[in-house]
């Protein structure tokens, strides 16, 4: 095809001055004729021979002048195809399916690959760029990352659309085209990565030592060897941190501050935190082990900030028991131990305290709102009855929030209907409680620090008075807004806790005989009838409950299962499997009321059994699959069950995973498997 070459945009205009100038002087010819015709037959022949000239040389010098341009803008291209492909920035041009089109000497050598490799797919240059990391649909940018040959490239990836690039172009015509080429630009980013990293490890990390029963550790000891205890342990914290090259400020007797670079942590973690273990072989005649708890602080903006995400991580260490490592980074909390069984504490001056602090909280407003955790059992139910009654002692309107009756709490609950002591509307659903709840109510959370596992969560959102009462360790989800938090793990149930806050509530406060029922209930179910978790303090307070008319024949009598029940849990203990010494089972859900229910019980049964170091049962009910775990001492079901997004204690836990029970009995298994291969049940 014969195309025409013409000159465009500025250079045609220069081209056509000579044109102009002509038709200029011929206008200033026929003007001077009038004026004399002697001088315009002279301009006439000056014009003829000016345009004869002019004529000649633009047919003589076309050809040359287009073929001079044609050859600058040749020789310009290839000036820029040269700079392009000794660019030290690795650049090359992929089909649309990822194959390398075209790559500058930079790619081959960062690729370790000649241009014999042409067309062969991306992923044959950079093994760990795959073709799923391409642009897709609807993007015409990305940015990836990816290490070759200990180098660390960033990839910017662009969508190169063929119209753009033939939309100027005079020699040839692509009508429609919707085709692309994909060019990346490979950033070297291996040495800007290592000052990182290095800056990174040098940042210091804040810590916070505590030591969990420093005061009961040393009423062990005679008291002429108590500063040898003190010392031991000083020097076991200092030289451990001072291996890292850290440094330790003692700031109270039992309370240290260490700051250690943050390249040290990884160390520390897999080498399990020795600290924990090695300060527990002190032993000068002390009949107790001291324990500690370790809180860490990083990745904050200032080192200020990474104090503080240390006191959040040594308060949420010593909620969940002690004897472990907390380490907040930024928002994300890990744990690391929590094997040991905390010690009850002898003191009650913690309960007193929290039992002034909730009647200031209550004599302030106006009602009190009470609710447990979802599907309330009857330790949840027995303490919401006890902070009933210390509501009703100041002379405020109070409620408990239930909407599911379960099986295990249908007689505590109907031992309220018809009795003229109560209100009609002591109870309420989650939808009542919402209309009535308001800036002036107090609100008790029991048995559960969780605010998705409360009864109801949207009660949390509409007052400013918020208080907790449980006993299960806490997690990284827990209420944020509790103007009163009273978390003890060692508790043996939340109706021991309650008891206890009983006592110190009023001087004129009386149970009647039902509610002690009910608080008696709750020890029996979690203790596993006092067989479980037991201390003085839980007697102590069984025996306060017995003072008030609590009996335990009528208590007894409320543990009775139906027979379907008991069916179902002997199915679940006869169909047991042994898993690296976890008694894992299903428990049948066919006409039964409370299946979650029959399933806990079936794990505690399947502790009975030789050989069986803990208990999982699973149970489907209402779209998920509840997992109840148990322990007597070989194992932490707490962590375990943390794993799978659950909590509880150390040798009772539990889960719920929204999975079919054949899913969740796969989780399970992988879950064990996984942590026994990591050594967290040794």
């Amino acid at each position: 095809m014969k195309e025409k070459v013409r000159l465009k945009g500025q250079l045609k205009g220069y081209a056509q001055w000579p044109f102009i100038l002509s038709t200029l002087l011929l206008v200033m010819n026929i003007c001077i004729y009038p004026i004399s015709m002697k001088a315009g037959v002279l301009m006439t022949a000056f014009l003829v021979v000016y345009m004869l000239i002019v004529t000649i040389l633009y047919l003589r010098s076309r050809t040359q002048i287009y073929s001079e341009l044609i050859s600058f803008a040749t020789q310009y291209g290839q000036v820029q195809r040269k700079l392009l492909k000794d660019l030290a920035l690795p650049y090359a041009l992929l089909d649309e399916e990822g194959r390398v089109l075209w790559g500058n000497t930079a790619f081959f050598e960062a690729s370790k690959k000649t241009k014999k490799a042409l067309r062969k797919s991306i992923s044959w240059f950079f093994p760990e760029f795959s073709k799923d990391q391409l642009l897709q649909d609807g993007e015409d940018s990305r940015t990836v990352r990816i290490s070759f040959e200990e180098k660390d490239f960033r990839v910017d990836i662009r969508r190169v659309y063929m119209e753009h690039v033939m939309e100027k172009n005079n020699l040839l015509d692509m009508e429609d085209d919707t085709g692309y080429l994909i060019a990346i630009y490979m950033f070297d980013e291996t040495e800007i990565n290592k000052y990182i990293r290095m800056n990174k490890e040098e940042r210091l990390v804040a810590g916070l030592i505590y030591l969990d029963n420093y005061e009961e550790a040393l009423d062990t000891v005679e008291e002429v060897r108590r500063s040898l205890l003190v010392a031991l342990v000083d020097r076991k914290i200092n030289k451990y941190i001072g291996a890292f090259g850290g440094i330790v400020k003692k700031m109270e007797k039992d309370k240290y501050f260490v700051a250690v670079q943050e390249k040290h942590l990884p160390v520390m973690r897999e080498n399990k935190f020795e600290l924990l273990q090695d300060v527990k072989t002190v032993n000068i005649g002390n009949e107790m082990a001291v324990t500690l708890s370790i809180g860490w602080g990083l990745s904050g903006s200032s080192f200020a900030e990474n104090y503080d995400y240390a006191r959040i991580a040594i308060d949420l260490a010593l909620a969940r028991g002690g004897d472990q490592v907390v380490t907040k980074e930024g928002e994300s909390i890990t744990y690391f131990g929590g094997k040991t069984q905390q010690v009850e504490k002898a003191t009650r001056v913690k309960a007193r305290v929290k039992a002034h602090a909730l009647r200031e909280f209550i004599e302030s407003r106006d009602k009190v709102m009470v609710m447990g955790h979802k599907m309330a059992d009857m330790d949840a139910f027995g303490a919401a009855i006890g902070i009933y009654r210390a509501a009703k002692v100041l002379g405020k309107r109070a409620y408990i929030v239930i909407n599911d009756i379960t099986n295990s709490v249908r007689p505590l609950r109907e031992s309220f209907n018809d009795n003229p002591a109560y209100e009609t509307d002591m109870f309420l659903t989650s939808e009542r409680a919402l209309e009535i709840i308001d800036r002036n109510t107090v609100l008790v959370v029991v048995d559960t620090n969780r605010p998705n596992y409360t009864e109801c969560s949207g009660l949390l959102n509409r007052t400013s008075t918020i208080v907790v009462l449980d006993h299960h360790r806490q997690t990284n989800e827990q209420i944020e807004n509790a103007v009163l938090s009273y978390i003890e793990p060692y508790a043996s149930s939340a109706c021991e806790m309650v008891a206890e806050i009983l006592q110190y509530f009023d001087e004129g406060l009386k149970i009647k005989t039902t509610e002690a029922d009910c608080l008696y209930a709750g020890i029996v179910l979690d203790t596993d009838n006092f067989m479980r978790r037991t201390g003085v303090r839980t007697f102590e307070a069984a025996a306060f409950l017995r003072r008030c008319g609590a009996d335990v024949t009528r208590v007894r009598k409320l543990f009775r299962n139906e027979m379907v029940e008991y069916k179902a849990r002997a199915e679940a203990v006869r169909h047991a499997e042994v898993y690296h010494g976890f008694a894992i089972s299903i428990c049948p859900t066919e006409n039964i009321e409370s299946p979650t229910i029959v399933g806990a019980q079936a794990a505690d049964e399947l502790l009975n059994i030789v050989g069986v170091r803990a208990s999982i049962v699973l149970t489907y009910y209402q779209d998920k699959t509840y997992v109840s775990a148990r322990s007597i001492d070989e194992v932490n079901v707490q962590i375990l069950m943390e794993r799978m997004g659950g909590g509880g204690h150390m040798n009772m836990a539990g889960a719920q995973l929204g999975c079919e029970v054949e899913e969740a009995m796969e989780i399970v298994k992988h879950t064990i498997e996984k942590m026994q291969e990591e050594g967290e049940f040794e």
